[in-house]
């Protein structure tokens, strides 16, 4: 009897294999203070924190509270939560704390232009009840304003 025929093995599939799934990226590490630098970085994050809960209180002139506040209203009420006091008038709180460069600012230093202050955010940002239109917001920084530590460190 012959040999019977050798078989041939079945061809591969032509479909391709999965690709695998992309790792997730790593989330960036938390911002660490230069080395060396004493700065409160815990409390300097909780006053940013603290203050940007607010963003979108309307601008009321002369108020003093998230129901409505004016710039200084606004900065005032996020600084005594943290046990810092400024003057109650954008006039007064050009005198309050320590003036620093822009260089030198950190997040948290007061901001103050004639007629108005915020809240240094960083990045040449800063946050403050802007006006009546825009309410209180982070926005970029305008003009040239005096930054000063009031948080003592």
């Amino acid at each position: 009897t012959p040999a019977p025929a050798p078989t041939t093995p079945a061809p591969a599939p032509t479909t391709p294999a999965p690709k695998p799934k992309p790792k997730p990226k790593p989330k960036p590490p938390a911002p660490k203070p230069p080395a060396g630098d004493t700065t409160n970085w815990k409390l300097r994050n909780s006053i940013l924190a603290y203050g940007r809960q607010f963003m979108g209180t309307p601008y009321v002139w002369g108020g003093k509270s998230p129901a409505g506040w004016d710039c200084i209203g606004f900065a005032h009420y996020v600084y005594a939560h943290h046990g810092i006091q400024i003057a109650y008038s954008s006039h007064g709180a050009q005198f309050n704390g320590v003036r620093v460069s822009k260089a030198d600012a950190r997040p948290g230093d007061l901001l103050w232009w004639p007629g108005h202050v915020g809240i240094y955010t960083g990045n040449g940002m800063h946050m403050a009840a802007a006006n009546p239109r825009a309410g209180t917001k982070e926005d970029v920084i305008w003009g040239n304003p005096q930054y000063r530590n009031v948080i003592g460190d």
